[in-house]
């Protein structure tokens, strides 16, 4: 055999042994984003499996909502969305797939300041319309309110039919404060004095948050009482994914939905609604 072709086999392998870990690579790394709420969730999921897999890469940015989540997992800019909502239409035509996974209790919360341990329907009602502006302590009451298409107001305004004229209230009034994602709603009420405004119960527990968490018309935000039925506000927590979604995302999936992902899911916060032998199937 000449030197050139030495050369040239050579040079083969090599070009083989790259593209190879190149491929490898590609396929042991996972994408993953989604809702504020969610994404907190993922965190212990993550941790836990990565224990494992310690050749998996899981990559998860800043939380883009559900929307753009969902925009990006079409776009191939990411392998799985985990959002709190069902999909949309034009979603599910452009090859979105949705697993079912469960939910978590969306809490009315206030900053440690304020002093009240529960609230109930009419009270909310009040504050939000603008009715009673202060705590009964006279400290002036700050509203934190979420964006209109977002979807915890959508689950705020289905509390009664007074409390979906008064969020339409409270976002015609000017100067109100409006946090965008998740992570800007609990860090503004956590902040601001006098403030109430609403979180979940898997943000709280995997953030530790500084918030006081109140009971609504006397029941407590609890899984407990999300699964019987008795508290009235809850988020959705469903993963997306398409035919294009690679095996290794898929896997960690399986685990998300396993025995061992479930009771860690669980611990957060999340009421796990799908079937742990079969897991939800992608519709």
């Amino acid at each position: 055999m000449s030197k050139f072709t030495h050369l040239l086999l050579a040079v083969l392998i090599l070009t083989c042994s790259i593209a190879y870990t190149s491929i490898c690579h590609a396929s042991d790394t996972i994408r993953i984003n989604g809702s504020g709420n969610a994404i907190d969730m993922m965190n212990p999921l993550m941790n836990a499996y990565s224990k494992t897999h310690p050749d998996i890469r899981i990559m998860m940015g800043k939380p883009l909502g559900s929307s753009g989540a969902v925009k990006a997992l079409l776009a191939d800019a990411l392998d799985v969305a985990v959002v709190s909502r069902d999909l949309k239409p034009e979603e599910a035509a452009q090859g979105a797939q949705l697993r079912k996974y469960g939910k978590t209790p969306l809490a009315i919360v206030t900053g440690k300041n304020v002093r009240r341990s529960g609230i109930s329907t009419k009270e909310l009602e009040e504050i939000y319309i603008g009715k009673t502006s202060t705590w009964q302590n006279g400290e002036k009451i700050r509203l934190i309110l979420r964006p209109l298409a977002e979807t915890d107001t959508h689950i705020l305004r289905t509390l009664s039919p007074g409390m979906n004229d008064a969020i339409t209230a409270a976002h015609a009034r000017t100067g109100m404060i409006v946090a965008i994602t998740d992570p800007d709603s609990y860090s503004t009420i956590s902040k601001t004095p006098g403030s109430i405004g609403t979180t979940t119960m898997v943000s709280i527990i995997s953030e530790k948050l500084p918030l006081t968490i109140l009971s609504l018309n006397g029941v407590s935000p609890s899984l407990k009482s999300l699964a019987s039925g008795a508290y009235p506000l809850a988020k959705e927590i469903n993963f997306v994914t398409t035919a294009k979604t690679p095996q290794a995302t898929l896997d960690f999936i399986s685990f998300i939905f396993s025995a061992q992902g479930r009771a860690i899911a669980e611990k957060t916060g999340v009421l796990v609604t799908t079937d742990v032998a079969k897991g939800s199937k992608p519709h």
